[in-house]
């Protein structure tokens, strides 16, 4: 098999295999924001007109161990940081060329496979400025490689909750954060799109230079119900603290279920505590449940923002932040507000702050 990976460039991915062995589903167009699987064609044909970086040989990105350096590990594998000579498509030395982010799957795990496919059904096909773009993939025998841009402020999970290696968050940098990932999950929703993310959580929030959020990991994404389907059955999966207890129930997925789990990282974001954190007493270690106490007096609201963000915030400003929260969190689905609805409410906040 050629050693290449595969780039994702202007609306048209490319392969030296088979799509049709790797893509067996999604066969969306979407004006622009969904590139159609017919425009698959060999990379090497198309070398001579299309502008770098669009593919690279195995060999010359080099092999993670060696060439790159380790700066994350998940369920699906490593995270490694690494630079590729944009014109030359070369690995090079660390601190010059184009800084990427490469995702090396777990050898041999069927699940991370499954997640590894639909990363690319899902990234390789969509653009939106509050998505981490997918700049490419690698299939080599057991290797399975995919290669993103490098987001420079690493995850919101590290800004929140290790105060040791970050800055901490102002209120108005932690709301920009907030719209930035509703705005990306309301694309996803969109009638056009139609995606569930099934993922929105703290550390799946990305950060660029200048703190824009970019949602990325779409290992357990699943396409929306269509006709006259209101929800689509999975098995249950996904991080406790995050998911909406129908789905637990049930294994109903709705667009719905993300937007509670919004609802969850809009109150970390808040709090500047975890959804589940077990060092708290037992009765606040449930982050909702926590909130849901405060509720009845709006003057303690007070008690539930971090207390790194004292003096930058007005209690009104806060009271609406928890309460839109709230909606989000509703046990009925059909009573959660839609997330065009949230995104409206945190633009309303921020020019508010303006």
């Amino acid at each position: 098999m050629t050693n290449t990976i595969y780039f994702n460039l202007d609306n048209a991915s490319y392969s030296t295999s088979s799509p049709d062995s790797i893509l067996s589903h999604h066969q969306h167009d979407h004006e622009g924001s969904r590139a159609a699987s017919s425009s698959f064609v060999v990379a090497e044909e198309i070398n001579a007109w299309i502008r770098p970086p669009s593919w690279l040989n195995r060999d010359q990105v080099g092999k993670p161990d060696q060439s790159f350096s380790s700066f994350n590990e998940g369920s699906f594998g490593k995270v490694f940081k690494g630079w590729i000579d944009e014109y030359k498509l070369t690995a090079t030395k660390p601190g010059r060329g184009t800084a990427v982010a490469v995702k090396r799957l777990h050898q041999g795990s069927l699940q991370g496979h499954e997640e590894w496919l639909a990363e690319i059904n899902y990234l390789g096909k969509l653009y939106h400025l509050n998505l981490v773009k997918l700049l490419g993939y690698c299939l080599d025998n057991q290797e399975r490689l995919l290669v993103y841009e490098f987001m420079p402020e690493g995850s919101l999970d590290n800004h929140l909750f290790w105060s040791n290696s970050y800055c901490q968050l102002s209120w108005s940098i932690r709301m920009k954060i907030a719209l930035g990932a509703a705005k990306a999950l309301a694309f996803l929703h969109s009638a056009e799109v139609n995606v569930i993310h099934r993922g929105c959580q703290n550390s799946n929030i990305l950060l660029d230079w200048n703190y824009n959020a970019k949602l990325s990991d779409f290992g357990l994404a699943r396409d929306g119900p269509t006709g006259d389907n209101s929800h689509v059955y999975t098995s249950v999966m996904g991080t406790y603290g995050y998911a909406c207890p129908e789905y637990i129930a049930t294994g109903r997925l709705t667009a719905e279920s993300d937007v509670y789990s919004f609802g969850v990282v809009l109150l970390e974001i808040l709090s500047g505590r975890r959804a589940k954190d077990m060092l708290w007493p037992s009765n606040q270690q449930n982050l909702v449940d926590w909130v849901m106490l405060y509720l009845s007096d709006n003057q303690r609201i007070f008690c539930l923002v971090d207390s790194r963000l004292d003096g930058q915030y007005s209690l009104e400003k806060a009271q609406k932040v928890v309460h839109l929260a709230v909606q989000c969190l509703a046990n009925k689905a059909k009573l959660r507000p839609n997330m065009d609805v949230v995104v409206t409410a945190l633009e309303q906040l921020q020019e508010s702050i303006k």
